[in-house]
């Protein structure tokens, strides 16, 4: 047995037999304590060191990059080393009493006896009272369950505010909600990649034997912080990049070079390769090219290539991408005030679109069309006195009715689009027309596109169900007597035919469609969204969207939509050293072969989570190496290549792998690929493949990594401690839980968010932040600490901030202090709020700016707006805010969290027996 390392145990639960399953558990309503109980504290381990990446040689004098900027990379140094093995969580009593160090069997005393002094008045869950002398074992259970906020809280402590260098591999990062900087030193920023596990197993039994699944979660356009080093870009000219003769990988640190600097030898697939002469260089006495600190290439974990026209379509120079915005001014839109809205935003707007960096101006040409059953395409050409508008009825038949004048640079036609945008409003505001066409309208866009030689996106703006005679034509599939029946899963499948072949065309076309929808009723996001996802692109969903309520949320999302950074026309590959390979990927992508991940447009948070599977023995020494490769056209029309690298450990001690985890990028591997299933199997299969995982891996450890110990107790993995309260979260979120509570649109939006979602966000979303605020600091700049999303944590007196990434809650306690009331709301006391509010009025005090000040901090952190809903403790409004408790029970089903370890406990149990 491992002797050094650590992990965490608990007693077992011994609780009225709870009806738990996988498909539904013990649900109908959360749990309602009167009080909260008090949190363990936690005692961690000093941090081990890692395996240094390569070779460490002195900095020299780099020259000018290709791009113009100088190339300063940081002089070597030794990273923070990653976290331990393993900590105990637990009392401090409890660790004093500790047979094995880092671990615990329970409370010494029980609370109520001596020993452990419970606080006056308080009350266990469900107003449960622990005797004097005696331990409830509900009670000491909540005490010990690992709490997710304590680790977050505890990684911030320990690496918040320091630099994180790359150099080692396999290192095992912070989290993603610790706030670090990065030094690139041969391995890519983990805010490009993070993996399940930063040391894989040397053998395909090893990985099957624990079924911890090996993945990588990559963003290739992740954002960088002002205060790291953006990516450098290199130009070998007409020579290209450099790549491997056999596997094709591109020039990175991993290569070994040999025979005086006049070959190398391919870290990935071992084959040796001349080195052209314009790139030859001597080695130094250690083996290493003594430009190697001059060349990001060889000494960073990721850095972009020019591309040469071998990486062009039909070997030309692409052209710059364009945007194209499609407004649906059929009646809804236009009594709702969008229409109106979106035209006045559109002025600013197409001042700020995207840039190359340096560039006086931007080079991306902008069209507009509108339409409702019928189609109207607009020449803006400069030279123009007033717009002139061309009727396309002939929706069947889809064509452009125009090129000269469709496509045009914003400041030379700034005034002509300015006019049209004044009239639009102005032309359909007496209009009666309710139907619409959708396919038409995306095929509209493709075409002008590829008439125009260009990548580019499609902002769509769209209504209702398309119900008007055309090619993609709805009908409501709705069916709510589907639910928990085997056929619930067609709810979420796309309509064949029309919309499948559609996505194909604006793939492999460049063509990326961003869509806001704003329904009254079912409008099936399932089968238009699926056109978004696979293209790259992302959808916004305003269910019965006014202006004056919702008009701010949606600026802000078209605002981050087209301002953010993105590639066009993209291709990805993943390649791998020997002994593995990427078999499966997840994603908002389209692939056409096995291998190659296409994508129309890729943004600074899209994600592609890739699977990794053994092919062969892997090393111990020589490691396991991943390489993406990001083929894309920039905003300005230049064809780069963006790499990221990636060295990890190996081993053939399980206990490695398991102290090597990371549960964020686990949660995300789990909900993409249960997310998909769920369109081929029924719901309550996906639920039991999830808790079976789940048992499997915990088992696997408990086995073969954990200190001898009684069968009474679950042991979990420092690494994997919370795991549990994630994946109970997942199976508990909306797309996985049969409801007909719950739109089925929803549902669908769900699902396709997080397929294309990265660690940060899926972290977010499964496990919200609930952040006290009764007690702000107006003095702090910093948010303050959230606590654990349960309704043990809020109290009467108390107010609280609730977000998951996509939504936003104020909930306000019934004895909320009528000055803090007064402050925010302007009125006396909690029974004079409204019911329904969705913001806070903007009151000119110190709490009231502190508060908006947190509100906006939060939603600039987030890639989605998200629209405030205040919520009165006892209110109507209070369900939707409730079912983000995840630790509580569900309202439409799913375990408590407490409930769920149970269950999990008694499956590890008939596993080892």
């Amino acid at each position: 047995m491992l002797k050094n390392f650590y992990e965490i145990s608990i007693n077992e639960c011994r609780l009225k037999k709870a009806s738990f399953s996988p498909g539904h558990g013990p649900l109908h309503g959360p749990q309602s304590p009167t009080s909260s109980v008090p949190q363990p504290t936690s005692q961690v381990l000093p941090p081990t060191s890692g395996r240094p990446l390569m070779p460490q040689a002195p900095q020299m004098a780099p020259p000018p990059s290709a791009s113009g900027q100088p190339f300063m990379p940081q002089s070597p140094q030794m990273a923070p080393p990653p976290i331990g093995a393993s900590s105990a969580m637990g009392t401090t009593a409890a660790a004093a009493a500790m047979g094995v160090p880092g671990s615990f069997s329970g409370l010494p005393h029980p609370p109520g006896g001596s020993g452990f002094q419970q606080p006056p008045g308080l009350a266990g869950p469900q107003g449960f009272q622990p005797q004097q002398g005696k331990a409830s074992p509900q009670y000491l259970f909540i005490l010990q369950s690992p709490l997710q906020t304590q680790v977050i809280e505890d990684d911030q402590t320990k690496r918040g505010g320091q630099v994180y260098a790359t150099n080692l591999r396999g290192q095992v990062p912070p989290l993603v909600t610790t706030d670090f900087v990065v030094q690139d030193q041969g391995n890519a920023s983990p805010r490009f990649i993070r993996c399940t596990t930063y040391c894989f197993p040397c053998t395909a039994d090893l990985a099957k034997q624990c079924q911890v699944p090996l993945a990588a979660v990559i963003k290739p356009f992740a954002a960088v912080p002002k205060n790291e080093t953006p990516l450098y870009t290199v130009d070998h000219g007409e020579a290209g990049p450099i790549r491997c003769n056999r596997c094709k990988a591109y020039m990175c640190p991993f290569m070994h070079f040999i025979d005086g600097g006049r070959r190398y030898q391919c870290g990935f697939c071992s084959c040796v390769n001349e080195v052209p002469a314009f790139y030859f260089q001597h080695l130094d006495h250690m083996g290493r090219r003594v430009d190697a600190y001059q060349r990001p290439e060889l000494s960073l974990g990721s850095y972009e290539f020019v591309a040469t026209l071998e990486y062009c379509k039909n070997k030309k120079p692409p052209n710059p991408p364009a945007f194209i915005f499609m407004i649906d001014v059929s009646y809804p839109n236009i009594k709702s005030g969008l229409v109106r809205l979106l035209c006045a935003e559109l002025k600013s707007l197409l001042e700020r679109l995207p840039r190359e960096e340096g560039a006086g101006s931007s080079a991306v040409r902008v069209g507009f069309v509108t339409y409702n059953k019928i189609l109207h395409f607009y020449n803006v050409k400069s030279t123009l006195a007033q717009p002139q508008m061309m009727v396309v009825s002939d929706v069947a038949e889809m064509f452009v009715p125009l090129l000269d004048g469709f496509l045009v640079n914003f400041q030379e036609s700034r005034s002509v689009i300015n006019n049209l945008l004044e009239q639009i409003p102005d032309m359909f505001t007496d209009t009666g027309e309710s139907e619409t066409v959708f396919a038409p309208v995306v095929q509209a866009g493709m075409e002008a596109l590829k008439a125009a030689d260009s990548s580019g996106k499609l902002f769509i703006f769209h209504s209702s169900i398309p119900t008007a005679e055309a090619p993609g034509k709805l009908k409501n599939r709705d069916d709510r007597k589907l639910i928990n029946t085997e056929k619930e899963k067609t709810l979420f499948q796309p309509a064949k035919g029309v919309y499948e072949d559609l996505s194909k065309e604006c793939v492999s076309n460049g063509c990326c469609v961003d869509l806001f929808l704003f329904p009254g009723q079912y409008i099936d996001v399932a089968t238009m969204g699926s056109v978004a996802m696979h293209t790259g692109g992302s959808v916004y969903k305003y269910s019965n969207f006014q202006a004056q309520v919702d008009g701010d949320n949606f600026l802000r999302d078209i605002r981050k939509e087209v301002e953010k950074p993105v590639g066009f026309d993209a291709t990805m590959r993943v390649r791998t050293s020997t002994g593995f390979r990427a078999t499966d990927f997840f994603g908002a992508i389209y692939m056409s072969n096995t291998t190659d991940v296409e994508m129309a447009a890729v943004d600074c948070h899209k994600a592609v989570t890739v699977e990794f599977k053994h092919d062969d023995k892997l090393s111990d020494d020589a490691g396991a190496l991943v390489q993406c490769a990001l083929l894309y056209t920039s905003v300005g029309g230049q064809r780069r290549l963006r790499i990221h690298n990636l060295s990890l450990s190996c081993s053939s001690q399980l206990a490695d792998l398991y102290k090597s985890c990371e549960t964020d990028a686990l949660v995300n591997f789990f909900a993409k690929s249960a997310y998909r299933a769920m369109v081929n199997q029924p719901l309550k299969a996906v639920r039991e493949v999830l808790v079976h995982q789940t048992a499997h891996m915990l088992a696997c450890y408990r086995k073969n990594c954990a200190s001898p110990s009684a069968v009474s107790q679950l042991i979990l993995p420092d690494a994997m401690k919370v795991l549990p309260v994630y994946m109970n979260s997942l199976m508990k979120s909306a797309a996985l839980v049969g409801s007909a509570d719950l739109s089925t649109d929803d549902r669908a939006l769900q699902r396709l968010l997080v397929t294309g979602m990265g660690v940060e966000e899926t972290q977010a979303l499964f496990y919200p932040r609930l952040i006290p605020l009764h007690n702000l600091d107006v003095g702090s700049k910093a948010v303050p600490l959230a606590v654990r999303c349960s309704e043990e944590r809020l109290s009467e007196g108390g107010v609280f901030l609730l977000e998951n990434g996509l939504q936003m809650f104020l909930w306000l306690g019934q004895a909320c202090p009528p000055e803090f009331i007064q402050s925010i709301f302007n009125v006396p006391s909690f029974a004079h709020l409204g019911a329904d509010m969705t913001s806070i009025p903007e009151l000119d005090n110190t709490l009231s700016k502190k508060l908006r000040s947190v509100i906006d901090h939060i939603n600039q952190q987030r890639s989605h707006a998200m629209k405030l809903v205040v919520v009165k403790q006892k209110d109507r409004s209070e369900a939707p805010f409730r079912q983000h408790l995840v630790e509580d029970k569900g309202l439409h089903g799913g375990a408590s969290y407490m409930d769920f370890l149970c269950y999990v406990h008694r499956e590890i149990r008939q596993l080892l027996t």
